[in-house]
Protein backbone atom coordinates (compact mmCIF):
# COMPACT_ATOMS: atom_id res chain seq x y z
CA UNK A 1 0.00 0.00 0.00
CA UNK A 2 1.54 3.33 -0.82
CA UNK A 3 2.29 5.55 1.95
CA UNK A 4 -0.15 8.08 0.69
CA UNK A 5 -2.62 5.82 0.07
CA UNK A 6 -2.12 4.27 3.82
CA UNK A 7 -2.49 7.96 5.53
CA UNK A 8 -5.86 8.60 3.81
CA UNK A 9 -7.09 5.23 5.56
CA UNK A 10 -5.95 5.64 8.73
CA UNK A 11 -7.88 9.02 8.80
CA UNK A 12 -10.72 7.30 7.83
CA UNK A 13 -10.08 4.48 9.69
CA UNK A 14 -12.58 4.57 13.38
CA UNK A 15 -12.44 2.27 15.96
CA UNK A 16 -14.56 -0.99 15.13
CA UNK A 17 -16.54 -0.48 18.48
CA UNK A 18 -15.80 -3.43 20.10
CA UNK A 19 -16.92 -5.55 17.75
CA UNK A 20 -15.89 -8.63 14.86
CA UNK A 21 -13.18 -11.57 14.31
CA UNK A 22 -12.14 -14.89 12.84
CA UNK A 23 -10.89 -15.52 8.75
CA UNK A 24 -8.79 -17.48 6.02
CA UNK A 25 -8.63 -15.40 2.82
CA UNK A 26 -10.69 -12.75 0.65
CA UNK A 27 -14.29 -12.59 0.56
CA UNK A 28 -16.99 -13.14 3.71
CA UNK A 29 -15.85 -13.83 6.84
CA UNK A 30 -17.05 -15.02 10.56
CA UNK A 31 -15.71 -12.80 13.05
CA UNK A 32 -15.30 -12.70 17.04
CA UNK A 33 -15.33 -9.81 19.44
CA UNK A 34 -13.05 -7.35 19.65
CA UNK A 35 -12.31 -6.24 22.53
CA UNK A 36 -9.65 -3.42 22.64
CA UNK A 37 -8.70 -0.80 19.45
CA UNK A 38 -5.19 0.95 18.67
CA UNK A 39 -4.86 4.78 19.47
CA UNK A 40 -4.48 5.16 15.74
CA UNK A 41 -8.12 3.85 14.98
CA UNK A 42 -6.58 0.65 14.45
CA UNK A 43 -8.17 -2.81 15.53
CA UNK A 44 -6.43 -5.02 17.58
CA UNK A 45 -7.50 -8.59 19.41
CA UNK A 46 -6.91 -9.49 23.15
CA UNK A 47 -9.19 -12.97 22.90
CA UNK A 48 -9.57 -15.63 20.96
CA UNK A 49 -13.05 -16.62 21.87
CA UNK A 50 -16.18 -16.06 18.97
CA UNK A 51 -18.66 -14.39 20.70
CA UNK A 52 -20.17 -13.12 17.57
CA UNK A 53 -20.93 -13.84 13.75
CA UNK A 54 -19.99 -10.30 12.31
CA UNK A 55 -19.40 -10.74 8.44
CA UNK A 56 -15.81 -8.69 7.33
CA UNK A 57 -14.04 -8.44 4.16
CA UNK A 58 -10.20 -8.92 3.77
CA UNK A 59 -8.80 -6.25 1.63
CA UNK A 60 -4.99 -6.67 2.95
CA UNK A 61 -2.89 -9.84 3.75
CA UNK A 62 0.38 -10.07 5.10
CA UNK A 63 2.03 -12.62 7.54
CA UNK A 64 -0.08 -12.54 10.97
CA UNK A 65 -2.01 -9.85 11.01
CA UNK A 66 -4.57 -8.84 8.27
CA UNK A 67 -6.25 -5.85 7.37
CA UNK A 68 -10.25 -6.23 7.48
CA UNK A 69 -12.97 -4.01 6.70
CA UNK A 70 -15.98 -5.10 8.46
CA UNK A 71 -19.16 -5.39 6.20
CA UNK A 72 -21.34 -4.00 8.94
CA UNK A 73 -20.08 -1.14 10.57
CA UNK A 74 -17.61 0.04 7.86
CA UNK A 75 -14.71 0.20 9.80
CA UNK A 76 -11.33 -1.19 9.37
CA UNK A 77 -9.04 -2.42 11.56
CA UNK A 78 -5.90 -5.60 11.69
CA UNK A 79 -7.05 -8.94 12.89
CA UNK A 80 -4.79 -11.73 13.93
CA UNK A 81 -5.34 -13.89 10.58
CA UNK A 82 -5.18 -16.98 12.81
CA UNK A 83 -8.69 -15.51 14.52
CA UNK A 84 -10.24 -15.64 10.78
CA UNK A 85 -12.27 -17.94 8.84
CA UNK A 86 -13.96 -18.28 5.40
CA UNK A 87 -17.93 -18.03 6.39
CA UNK A 88 -20.29 -21.07 5.98
CA UNK A 89 -17.33 -23.17 6.36
CA UNK A 90 -15.65 -25.60 8.56
CA UNK A 91 -12.82 -23.34 9.33
CA UNK A 92 -14.79 -21.44 11.83
CA UNK A 93 -14.61 -24.12 14.23
CA UNK A 94 -12.28 -23.49 16.93
CA UNK A 95 -10.44 -26.78 17.18
CA UNK A 96 -9.59 -27.25 13.60
CA UNK A 97 -6.20 -26.63 12.45
CA UNK A 98 -5.86 -27.55 8.95
CA UNK A 99 -2.16 -27.52 8.09
CA UNK A 100 -0.66 -28.09 11.38
CA UNK A 101 1.86 -30.87 11.83
CA UNK A 102 2.10 -33.26 14.36
CA UNK A 103 5.03 -32.02 16.20
CA UNK A 104 3.77 -28.74 16.63
CA UNK A 105 0.30 -30.39 17.74
CA UNK A 106 2.36 -31.44 20.47
CA UNK A 107 4.19 -28.34 21.30
CA UNK A 108 0.32 -26.56 21.31
CA UNK A 109 -1.39 -28.90 23.56
CA UNK A 110 1.17 -29.17 25.71
CA UNK A 111 1.80 -25.56 26.95
CA UNK A 112 0.59 -24.27 29.68
CA UNK A 113 -3.18 -23.25 29.44
CA UNK A 114 -4.69 -26.29 28.08
CA UNK A 115 -5.61 -29.58 30.34
CA UNK A 116 -6.38 -32.85 29.85
CA UNK A 117 -9.20 -32.99 27.50
CA UNK A 118 -7.85 -30.19 25.36
CA UNK A 119 -7.84 -30.95 21.91
CA UNK A 120 -7.63 -30.49 18.10
CA UNK A 121 -8.48 -31.75 14.73
CA UNK A 122 -5.86 -31.36 12.15
CA UNK A 123 -5.41 -32.72 8.28
CA UNK A 124 -3.25 -36.01 7.80
CA UNK A 125 0.06 -36.17 6.96
CA UNK A 126 -0.27 -38.73 5.18
CA UNK A 127 -3.68 -39.75 3.84
CA UNK A 128 -5.23 -37.26 1.42
CA UNK A 129 -9.35 -36.54 2.62
CA UNK A 130 -8.13 -38.14 6.45
CA UNK A 131 -7.75 -36.02 9.61
CA UNK A 132 -6.41 -36.38 12.70
CA UNK A 133 -8.17 -35.92 16.62
CA UNK A 134 -5.29 -35.02 19.07
CA UNK A 135 -6.25 -34.89 22.73
CA UNK A 136 -3.72 -33.81 25.62
CA UNK A 137 -4.00 -36.83 28.23
CA UNK A 138 -2.46 -37.37 31.71
CA UNK A 139 -1.20 -40.63 33.30
CA UNK A 140 0.75 -41.69 36.61
CA UNK A 141 3.35 -43.05 34.49
CA UNK A 142 3.76 -40.70 31.41
CA UNK A 143 2.33 -37.18 32.72
CA UNK A 144 1.23 -35.28 30.62
CA UNK A 145 0.66 -36.81 26.69
CA UNK A 146 -0.56 -36.11 23.74
CA UNK A 147 -2.45 -38.96 21.88
CA UNK A 148 -3.15 -39.09 18.48
CA UNK A 149 -6.69 -40.57 16.55
CA UNK A 150 -6.39 -41.19 12.76
CA UNK A 151 -10.33 -39.81 11.57
CA UNK A 152 -10.93 -42.37 8.60
CA UNK A 153 -13.47 -40.47 5.19
CA UNK A 154 -16.59 -42.30 4.75
CA UNK A 155 -17.17 -42.90 0.68
CA UNK A 156 -20.56 -40.71 1.15
CA UNK A 157 -18.58 -37.99 2.88
CA UNK A 158 -19.05 -39.05 6.82
CA UNK A 159 -16.15 -39.42 9.44
CA UNK A 160 -15.22 -42.01 11.63
CA UNK A 161 -12.58 -43.11 14.57
CA UNK A 162 -14.51 -46.43 15.21
CA UNK A 163 -15.72 -47.81 11.91
CA UNK A 164 -18.79 -48.71 14.81
CA UNK A 165 -19.84 -44.96 15.25
CA UNK A 166 -20.33 -43.07 12.13
CA UNK A 167 -20.53 -39.45 11.85
CA UNK A 168 -21.71 -37.28 9.04
CA UNK A 169 -19.31 -34.11 9.37
CA UNK A 170 -16.61 -33.56 11.93
CA UNK A 171 -18.68 -31.31 14.10
CA UNK A 172 -20.91 -34.11 14.72
CA UNK A 173 -18.16 -36.63 15.86
CA UNK A 174 -16.45 -33.63 18.15
CA UNK A 175 -19.96 -33.19 19.37
CA UNK A 176 -20.44 -37.14 20.81
CA UNK A 177 -16.93 -37.36 21.74
CA UNK A 178 -17.35 -34.04 23.95
CA UNK A 179 -20.37 -36.01 25.53
CA UNK A 180 -18.46 -39.20 26.12
CA UNK A 181 -15.07 -40.48 25.67
CA UNK A 182 -16.16 -44.20 24.47
CA UNK A 183 -12.91 -45.32 24.19
CA UNK A 184 -10.59 -42.65 23.74
CA UNK A 185 -8.45 -41.61 26.80
CA UNK A 186 -10.26 -38.56 27.43
CA UNK A 187 -13.77 -36.90 27.12
CA UNK A 188 -13.24 -33.57 24.47
CA UNK A 189 -12.92 -30.62 26.86
CA UNK A 190 -11.97 -27.26 25.56
CA UNK A 191 -10.10 -26.74 22.44
CA UNK A 192 -6.70 -26.18 22.21
CA UNK A 193 -5.71 -22.64 23.46
CA UNK A 194 -2.95 -20.86 21.34
CA UNK A 195 -0.81 -17.49 22.54
CA UNK A 196 -2.37 -14.03 20.74
CA UNK A 197 0.22 -12.83 17.69
CA UNK A 198 1.92 -10.01 18.99
CA UNK A 199 0.93 -6.51 17.08
CA UNK A 200 2.43 -6.03 13.54
CA UNK A 201 5.13 -3.58 13.59
CA UNK A 202 4.81 -0.71 10.58
CA UNK A 203 7.82 -1.27 8.44
CA UNK A 204 8.50 2.64 8.87
CA UNK A 205 8.60 2.19 12.03
CA UNK A 206 12.79 1.22 12.23
CA UNK A 207 14.74 4.38 13.42
CA UNK A 208 12.15 5.45 16.46
CA UNK A 209 12.55 8.42 19.01
CA UNK A 210 13.60 7.00 22.40
CA UNK A 211 10.75 9.22 23.74
CA UNK A 212 8.24 6.36 22.10
CA UNK A 213 9.86 3.79 24.83
CA UNK A 214 8.83 3.64 27.99
CA UNK A 215 11.00 1.39 30.66
CA UNK A 216 8.40 -0.25 33.20
CA UNK A 217 10.33 -3.28 34.47
CA UNK A 218 14.49 -4.37 34.45
CA UNK A 219 14.53 -7.65 33.07
CA UNK A 220 18.54 -8.60 33.55
CA UNK A 221 21.99 -6.97 33.34
CA UNK A 222 24.99 -7.90 31.42
CA UNK A 223 28.43 -6.25 31.24
CA UNK A 224 27.11 -4.38 27.82
CA UNK A 225 23.95 -3.20 29.36
CA UNK A 226 20.19 -4.40 30.49
CA UNK A 227 17.10 -5.45 29.59
CA UNK A 228 13.89 -3.98 29.91
CA UNK A 229 10.09 -4.94 29.66
CA UNK A 230 8.53 -1.86 28.38
CA UNK A 231 5.88 -0.16 26.14
CA UNK A 232 6.09 1.31 22.61
CA UNK A 233 3.74 3.92 22.31
CA UNK A 234 2.35 3.21 25.52
CA UNK A 235 0.49 0.46 23.93
CA UNK A 236 2.89 -2.10 22.69
CA UNK A 237 4.55 -4.23 25.10
CA UNK A 238 8.12 -5.17 23.74
CA UNK A 239 11.50 -6.02 25.07
CA UNK A 240 14.11 -3.27 24.99
CA UNK A 241 17.53 -3.93 25.52
CA UNK A 242 20.02 -1.06 26.33
CA UNK A 243 23.45 -1.05 25.75
CA UNK A 244 26.18 1.19 27.38
CA UNK A 245 27.63 4.20 25.95
CA UNK A 246 30.90 3.55 23.91
CA UNK A 247 29.83 -0.39 23.38
CA UNK A 248 29.70 0.13 20.14
CA UNK A 249 29.79 2.75 16.72
CA UNK A 250 26.26 3.55 16.08
CA UNK A 251 27.14 3.65 12.31
CA UNK A 252 28.64 0.28 12.80
CA UNK A 253 25.42 -0.59 14.81
CA UNK A 254 23.07 0.70 12.47
CA UNK A 255 24.91 -0.97 9.40
CA UNK A 256 24.37 -4.66 11.20
CA UNK A 257 21.08 -4.03 12.61
CA UNK A 258 19.47 -3.64 9.26
CA UNK A 259 21.53 -7.44 8.01
CA UNK A 260 19.54 -8.58 11.32
CA UNK A 261 16.44 -6.93 10.47
CA UNK A 262 16.40 -9.39 7.63
CA UNK A 263 16.25 -12.57 9.07
CA UNK A 264 12.89 -12.86 9.57
CA UNK A 265 11.87 -16.79 10.93
CA UNK A 266 9.20 -18.09 14.19
CA UNK A 267 12.75 -19.40 15.81
CA UNK A 268 14.40 -15.71 15.56
CA UNK A 269 12.97 -13.08 17.76
CA UNK A 270 11.21 -10.49 16.08
CA UNK A 271 13.68 -7.39 15.81
CA UNK A 272 11.18 -4.81 15.61
CA UNK A 273 12.84 -0.92 16.07
CA UNK A 274 16.60 0.88 17.38
CA UNK A 275 17.06 3.71 18.88
CA UNK A 276 20.39 4.79 17.18
CA UNK A 277 21.47 7.44 19.27
CA UNK A 278 23.71 6.42 22.10
CA UNK A 279 22.88 4.96 24.45
CA UNK A 280 21.55 2.58 22.19
CA UNK A 281 18.24 0.91 22.49
CA UNK A 282 17.46 -2.38 20.39
CA UNK A 283 13.32 -2.80 20.49
CA UNK A 284 12.43 -6.53 20.05
CA UNK A 285 9.69 -8.90 20.67
CA UNK A 286 8.81 -9.55 24.16
CA UNK A 287 8.87 -12.97 25.60
CA UNK A 288 6.98 -13.82 28.77
CA UNK A 289 9.32 -16.82 30.19
CA UNK A 290 12.54 -14.73 29.72
CA UNK A 291 15.60 -16.26 29.15
CA UNK A 292 16.15 -20.50 28.72
CA UNK A 293 19.30 -20.06 31.04
CA UNK A 294 16.56 -18.74 33.84
CA UNK A 295 13.61 -20.74 32.64
CA UNK A 296 15.26 -23.62 33.14
CA UNK A 297 16.18 -23.10 37.24
CA UNK A 298 12.62 -22.19 37.76
CA UNK A 299 10.32 -24.49 39.55
CA UNK A 300 8.17 -24.81 36.34
CA UNK A 301 11.38 -25.22 33.88
CA UNK A 302 12.22 -28.61 36.28
CA UNK A 303 8.92 -29.95 35.96
CA UNK A 304 9.65 -30.71 32.18
CA UNK A 305 10.32 -34.06 30.92
CA UNK A 306 13.29 -35.22 28.49
CA UNK A 307 10.87 -35.66 25.46
CA UNK A 308 9.91 -31.70 25.84
CA UNK A 309 13.87 -30.57 26.85
CA UNK A 310 14.94 -32.03 23.89
CA UNK A 311 11.67 -30.51 21.58
CA UNK A 312 13.31 -27.23 22.95
CA UNK A 313 16.98 -28.16 21.26
CA UNK A 314 15.17 -28.96 17.95
CA UNK A 315 13.42 -25.27 18.19
CA UNK A 316 16.93 -24.12 19.14
CA UNK A 317 18.38 -26.29 15.95
CA UNK A 318 15.67 -25.40 13.22
CA UNK A 319 16.36 -21.25 14.01
CA UNK A 320 19.82 -21.94 13.68
CA UNK A 321 19.62 -24.02 10.55
CA UNK A 322 17.94 -20.90 8.86
CA UNK A 323 20.85 -18.34 10.41
CA UNK A 324 23.14 -21.20 8.33
CA UNK A 325 21.12 -21.27 5.14
CA UNK A 326 21.65 -17.37 5.25
CA UNK A 327 25.45 -17.68 5.49
CA UNK A 328 24.84 -15.41 9.03
CA UNK A 329 27.08 -16.51 12.07
CA UNK A 330 25.49 -15.96 15.87
CA UNK A 331 28.90 -16.25 17.71
CA UNK A 332 27.23 -16.58 20.95
CA UNK A 333 25.08 -19.23 21.37
CA UNK A 334 24.05 -20.33 24.73
CA UNK A 335 21.05 -20.71 26.97
CA UNK A 336 21.07 -16.96 28.59
CA UNK A 337 20.36 -16.07 24.52
CA UNK A 338 17.53 -17.89 23.58
CA UNK A 339 13.79 -16.87 25.22
CA UNK A 340 11.12 -18.50 26.32
CA UNK A 341 7.28 -17.61 25.57
CA UNK A 342 4.26 -18.11 27.18
CA UNK A 343 3.78 -21.40 25.49
CA UNK A 344 7.06 -22.80 26.08
CA UNK A 345 8.39 -21.88 22.35
CA UNK A 346 12.31 -21.01 21.90
CA UNK A 347 13.67 -18.53 20.07
CA UNK A 348 17.03 -16.99 19.21
CA UNK A 349 17.32 -13.98 20.69
CA UNK A 350 20.63 -11.17 19.85
CA UNK A 351 22.39 -13.20 16.41
CA UNK A 352 25.04 -10.78 15.46
CA UNK A 353 25.08 -8.82 18.37
CA UNK A 354 28.73 -10.23 18.98
CA UNK A 355 29.74 -9.28 16.50
CA UNK A 356 29.18 -5.96 16.55
CA UNK A 357 30.79 -5.11 19.52
CA UNK A 358 34.00 -7.50 18.48
CA UNK A 359 36.16 -4.68 19.47
CA UNK A 360 35.10 -5.12 23.13
CA UNK A 361 34.07 -9.33 22.46
CA UNK A 362 37.38 -10.76 22.07
CA UNK A 363 39.02 -13.58 24.19
CA UNK A 364 41.44 -11.14 26.00
CA UNK A 365 38.50 -9.49 27.43
CA UNK A 366 38.30 -12.27 30.29
CA UNK A 367 35.26 -12.40 31.89
CA UNK A 368 33.49 -10.98 28.91
CA UNK A 369 33.93 -13.73 27.31
CA UNK A 370 32.23 -17.17 26.79
CA UNK A 371 34.89 -19.59 26.40
CA UNK A 372 33.20 -22.03 27.91
CA UNK A 373 31.00 -21.89 25.04
CA UNK A 374 33.39 -21.22 22.55
CA UNK A 375 34.93 -23.68 19.89
CA UNK A 376 38.65 -23.89 20.61
CA UNK A 377 39.98 -22.12 16.74
CA UNK A 378 37.15 -19.10 17.78
CA UNK A 379 39.25 -19.24 21.57
CA UNK A 380 42.98 -19.42 19.87
CA UNK A 381 42.88 -17.17 16.58
CA UNK A 382 39.54 -15.98 16.69
CA UNK A 383 37.99 -17.74 13.69
CA UNK A 384 34.37 -17.66 13.90
CA UNK A 385 32.22 -19.81 11.83
CA UNK A 386 28.75 -21.35 11.38
CA UNK A 387 31.03 -24.54 12.68
CA UNK A 388 32.12 -23.00 15.86
CA UNK A 389 28.49 -22.05 16.26
CA UNK A 390 27.46 -26.00 16.37
CA UNK A 391 30.44 -26.46 18.96
CA UNK A 392 28.18 -23.86 21.15
CA UNK A 393 25.26 -25.49 20.67
CA UNK A 394 26.31 -28.92 21.69
CA UNK A 395 27.60 -26.93 25.49
CA UNK A 396 23.78 -25.79 25.12
CA UNK A 397 22.34 -29.15 25.27
CA UNK A 398 24.57 -29.58 28.29
CA UNK A 399 22.99 -26.81 29.68
CA UNK A 400 19.68 -27.80 28.63
CA UNK A 401 19.71 -31.24 30.11
CA UNK A 402 21.07 -30.50 33.32
CA UNK A 403 18.40 -27.19 33.82
CA UNK A 404 20.76 -24.44 33.18
CA UNK A 405 24.08 -25.99 35.00
CA UNK A 406 27.23 -23.84 33.88
CA UNK A 407 29.56 -26.15 31.81
CA UNK A 408 32.73 -27.80 32.94
CA UNK A 409 31.47 -27.48 36.47
CA UNK A 410 34.47 -26.46 38.96
CA UNK A 411 36.97 -25.53 36.17
CA UNK A 412 38.17 -22.28 35.70
CA UNK A 413 38.06 -20.29 32.06
CA UNK A 414 41.79 -20.69 31.63
CA UNK A 415 41.84 -24.76 32.32
CA UNK A 416 38.85 -25.38 30.14
CA UNK A 417 41.52 -23.72 27.71
CA UNK A 418 44.37 -25.74 28.81
CA UNK A 419 41.95 -29.11 28.60
CA UNK A 420 40.23 -28.43 25.63
CA UNK A 421 43.98 -28.32 23.97
CA UNK A 422 44.62 -31.57 25.52
CA UNK A 423 41.59 -33.10 23.50
CA UNK A 424 39.38 -32.73 26.60
CA UNK A 425 35.78 -32.93 26.38
CA UNK A 426 32.59 -32.99 29.13
CA UNK A 427 31.86 -36.21 30.30
CA UNK A 428 27.97 -37.10 29.57
CA UNK A 429 25.96 -35.52 32.19
CA UNK A 430 23.72 -37.16 34.46
CA UNK A 431 20.60 -38.20 33.47
CA UNK A 432 21.57 -37.24 29.67
CA UNK A 433 20.66 -40.57 27.11
CA UNK A 434 23.87 -41.83 25.37
CA UNK A 435 22.39 -41.37 22.20
CA UNK A 436 21.95 -37.25 23.12
CA UNK A 437 25.79 -37.52 24.18
CA UNK A 438 26.77 -38.56 21.05
CA UNK A 439 25.03 -35.44 19.19
CA UNK A 440 26.98 -33.46 21.72
CA UNK A 441 30.73 -35.51 21.50
CA UNK A 442 29.84 -34.97 17.23
CA UNK A 443 29.68 -30.97 17.50
CA UNK A 444 32.60 -30.82 19.93
CA UNK A 445 34.69 -32.37 16.85
CA UNK A 446 38.00 -31.50 16.80
CA UNK A 447 37.97 -30.22 12.82
CA UNK A 448 35.46 -27.89 12.58
CA UNK A 449 34.84 -29.38 8.97
CA UNK A 450 33.73 -33.18 10.89
CA UNK A 451 31.03 -31.15 13.06
CA UNK A 452 27.28 -31.75 11.89
CA UNK A 453 24.88 -28.70 10.27
CA UNK A 454 22.75 -27.44 12.06
CA UNK A 455 20.33 -28.61 9.36
CA UNK A 456 21.41 -32.02 10.42
CA UNK A 457 20.98 -31.66 14.05
CA UNK A 458 17.27 -30.50 13.72
CA UNK A 459 16.60 -33.65 11.46
CA UNK A 460 18.17 -36.01 14.15
CA UNK A 461 16.31 -33.86 17.39
CA UNK A 462 13.44 -33.84 15.57
CA UNK A 463 13.56 -38.11 14.85
CA UNK A 464 14.39 -38.00 18.80
CA UNK A 465 11.68 -36.22 20.20
CA UNK A 466 9.18 -38.35 17.24
CA UNK A 467 10.83 -41.83 19.20
CA UNK A 468 9.59 -40.68 22.43
CA UNK A 469 6.08 -40.22 21.41
CA UNK A 470 3.19 -43.00 21.00
CA UNK A 471 2.04 -43.41 17.50
CA UNK A 472 -1.69 -43.70 16.55
CA UNK A 473 -4.10 -44.67 19.03
CA UNK A 474 -5.85 -47.97 18.30
CA UNK A 475 -9.57 -47.28 18.92
CA UNK A 476 -11.30 -50.05 20.95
Amino acid sequence: MKQGEAESRRSETRPLNERDTRLKSSGAFIMPQLTASAPSGRVYIKESKITATNLSHVFLRTGEWWLAKSLITGYEGYIPSTYVARAHTMEVERWLFKDMSRRDTERLLLAPGNKPGAFLVRESETTKGAFSLSVRDSTPEQGDIVKHYKIRALDNGGYYISPSTTFSSLQELVKYYARTADGLCQRLGSPCKTATPQRPWAQDEWEIPRETLKMVKKLGAGQFGEVWMGYYKNSQKVAIKTLKEGTMEPEAFLQEANLMKQLQHERLVKLHAVVTQEPIYIVTEYMANGSLLDFLKTDDGHKLKLPKLIDMAAQIAEGMAFIERKNYIHRDVRAANILVSETLHCKIADFGLARIIESEYTAQEGAKFPIKWTAPEAINFGTFTIKSDVWSFGVLLTEIVTYGRVPYPGMTNPEVIRNLDSYYRMPCPDGCPEELYDIMLKCWKDRPDDRPTFDHLQDILNDFYIATEGQYEMHP
